[in-house]
């Protein structure tokens, strides 16, 4: 049986001024990285403060880790949520190492493990400079390492790769990669959307407070609607010959340039269209499945709702 590290039902937090979030039901099983998406006042950080109970919901429950946020206040509980929030900010004069080891203590973690994490992160170098020092990218760093003391089992990252190069952004996603293996539960915002599709489990897409779209990248095409692009390359010479064929397999032609021809047919005739390919023989050389990306996604969730 899968075991759900968050649990929201029928979460609703509505202020007298607006509604930040109306009728949320969604949950991350464990060891999954769901990332949340959506503009600006979505209701991505209210969702994020819910959880981690600093705001309490006008209506609705939540189940984190098993318990109601706003019932634990324990070291033990506490120490299984991290949190890295989308603008980090420590204290300016303060070092790398004296930073960490603070929030060790807070935690109750060993020295060796908060320069572990360091060193995790790739700070060992800079632990003796002062924070003020670090640029964008390293205090996004610092940061996770806070995040990560105490051995969480739920983490929550806002803008994780915020300020990061590619090749620090790569580290960040093998050290998350590493820690899914130890069956952590991720729930990530971010804008990045190419970055996110081969990193995610799962994707909550949130609008104006609600959640528009919620399941795994082939939950969210079937949902979608949306057609089904295929890459095909022929013989030289017989792109023309088979297009009337693939349009009178109710197939479009969306673009036909020498020895390619790209098309689109319904996701339901995925298979007539595959067999009607094969029985072309040679002519066909090779047929490229080209699946909807996230950003193609996002756009048709926001756009239907009238964003």
């Amino acid at each position: 049986m899968i075991k759900n590290s968050i649990i929201l039902e029928n979460v609703s937090k509505h202020y007298p001024s607006h509604k930040a979030v109306t009728d949320i039901n969604f949950s991350v099983p464990e060891g999954c990285l769901m990332a949340l998406v959506g503009h600006n006042g979505a209701g991505k950080t209210t969702l994020m403060k819910l959880i981690l109970g600093l705001v309490q919901p006008t209506t609705g429950s939540l189940s984190i880790l098993g318990h109601n946020p706003k019932d634990q206040a324990s070291v033990t509980y506490r120490n299984a949520i991290g949190f890295l929030p989308e603008n980090v900010s420590f204290d300016a004069n303060m070092t790398g190492k004296e930073l960490i080891a603070f929030y060790a203590s807070l935690k109750g973690e060993i020295k060796s493990r908060s320069l572990e994490l360091m060193d995790m992160v790739g700070l060992s170098a800079a632990l003796n400079r002062r924070y003020k020092t670090y640029s964008k990218g390293m205090k996004q760093r610092l940061g996770l390492a806070q995040a990560l003391l105490g051995k969480p089992r739920l983490l929550l990252l806002d803008e994780p790769t915020s300020g990061l190069d590619p090749a620090a952004r790569q580290h960040f996603y093998d050290i998350i990669r590493d820690l899914r293996k130890d069956g952590v539960t991720i729930l990530l915002c971010s804008h990045v959307l190419t970055e996110l599709e081969a990193q995610t489990d799962a994707v909550t897409v949130m609008n104006s407070g609600r959640v528009v779209a919620s399941g795994s990248l082939e939950d969210l095409r079937t949902q979608a609607g949306l057609p089904l692009s295929l890459r095909i390359t022929v013989q030289e010479g017989m792109s023309e010959k088979i297009a009337q064929p693939l349009q009178n397999q109710n197939a479009t032609i969306t673009n036909m340039n020498g020895r390619y021809l790209e098309i689109e047919c319904a996701p339901s005739s995925k298979m007539t269209m595959l067999r009607h390919l094969g029985e072309l023989g040679s002519i066909v050389e090779d047929i490229e499945l080209q699946n909807t990306s996230l950003d193609q996604l996002y756009a048709v969730f926001s756009d239907q709702r009238g964003q």
